[in-house]
């Protein structure tokens, strides 16, 4: 078999499993509605849950002060006064002692597991986490097991048949790494089990809180953490991203003084690569100045609310979730495909989710709402999808 075989044989494969994926143009800001092809799309696609990704007024004065580039790795000449600003203020805003700035989440978890793991050590990762923890843990060559999703109790179990010899300068360290708010089913994490479990094998604790970072929170933090009532001694690595309720790009590690410091030192995935650029650094300070205010929480809140409200009255079957994701389960590749591209027709953007993305018999419509969406686009998209539903 020759490599043009190989990967024409993959293509047709994955098209004949209704598993192929294409990307879409969009031609405007993302938002509320977004234009494609010259339609205007009602989007519940989106993960700018507080529709952020349009502000624009800070990234353009910050570009004037700072240019388009950093020009360097953040330990070359990189590191600005605005990352450095950034860093503080995201540590401020989760409760932690100190941050560090990453290109984007997948590159900040490889960081973290690659870095901390060697191959004498365990790693347990709860089934349904994002890929890029499972990858970090792959890259680290630890010994890896994955956990029954939510399953404390599970976790426990492994954690006691893999208890560390008492000879500590022989000791296999242990890590537990979880997202917070899972990303295709909306539902989240019990990190206080998950910390007290921790705590009593000494492993340590790691939540990707992508999906929660700005979105939940209390009144004086933001995230998972403080949403679940627990401290950054509890959790003592805390990965969030910029992309998502912050409405920009980037994401960082928060965690103690050593760790960070740690991080500088010997995370390649940090170390080798160009710093973010110093305006978008800037922007995203303002930005997370408008998350710790609240507002707009309330709004993505009532959403949700009503949302599920109308959804159970007309007996779909939205999955589980309290969180601006809202999975409808639809089962059958295919069905979620062509479900997808009907409401497309009919004004409406929402995505089909299928194997890889998750196992294999459980497509879903990946329903995500948002502050910039009323009460009128969430009943457009419930007439919507009941006639669809009804139809296929």
């Amino acid at each position: 078999m020759s490599w043009q075989q190989r990967i024409q044989q993959a293509i047709q494969q994955r098209k004949e499993d209704n598993l192929w994926r294409q990307r879409i143009n969009v031609a405007s800001p993302q938002g509320a509605r977004i234009v494609v092809a010259g339609q205007t799309l009602l989007n519940f696609s989106s993960n700018d849950y507080l529709g952020l990704a349009q502000q624009s007024e800070s990234l353009v004065a910050a570009a004037k002060t700072w240019g388009m580039g950093s020009g360097a790795s953040h330990l070359v000449c990189g590191h600005s006064q605005a990352h450095q600003q950034l860093e503080q203020a995201l540590a401020h805003s989760v409760g932690y002692p100190r941050a560090l700035l990453f290109a984007n989440g997948y590159m900040a978890n490889l960081a973290v597991l690659q870095t901390l793991l060697k191959r004498q050590d365990n790693l347990y990762q709860d089934k349904l986490n994002h890929a890029s923890l499972l990858d970090g843990g792959l890259i680290s060559g630890s010994k890896m097991r994955r956990y029954r999703h939510n399953d404390t109790e599970h976790l426990a179990y492994f954690l006691e048949q893999e208890k560390s010899p008492s000879d500590i300068t022989n000791k296999n360290l242990s890590l537990v790494a979880t997202d917070a708010v899972f990303s295709m089913d909306g539902d989240q994490a019990n990190l206080a089990g998950l910390a007290n479990i921790c705590q009593q094998h000494e492993a340590l604790l790691m939540v990707d809180d992508a999906h929660g970072f700005g979105v939940l929170g209390n009144e004086q933090y933001t995230g998972s953490i403080a949403h679940q009532g627990l401290s950054s001694d509890q959790v003592p690595i805390y990965m969030g991203t910029l992309g998502k309720g912050l409405g920009g790009y980037g994401a960082f590690v928060a965690g103690s003084e050593d760790l960070i410091e740690y991080l500088i030192q010997f995370a390649r995935p940090y170390i080798y690569t160009t710093a973010l650029p110093a305006a978008l650094a800037s922007a995203m300070q303002d930005n997370l100045a408008i998350v710790m205010s609240g507002e707009r929480q309330k709004f993505l809140t009532a959403n949700i609310a009503y949302f599920r409200q109308q959804a159970e009255q007309l007996a779909l079957n939205i999955m589980p979730s309290t969180t601006a994701i809202q999975p409808l389960m639809i089962a059958d590749d295919a069905k979620a495909v062509a479900i997808s591209q009907q409401l497309k027709q009919l004004g409406i953007l929402v995505t089909a989710i299928r194997p890889p993305t998750v196992a294999k018999g459980s497509a879903r419509l990946r329903i995500t709402l948002t502050a910039s969406h009323t009460e009128k686009d969430i009943d457009q998209l419930l007439t919507a999808l009941v006639s669809q539903l009804t139809l296929n």
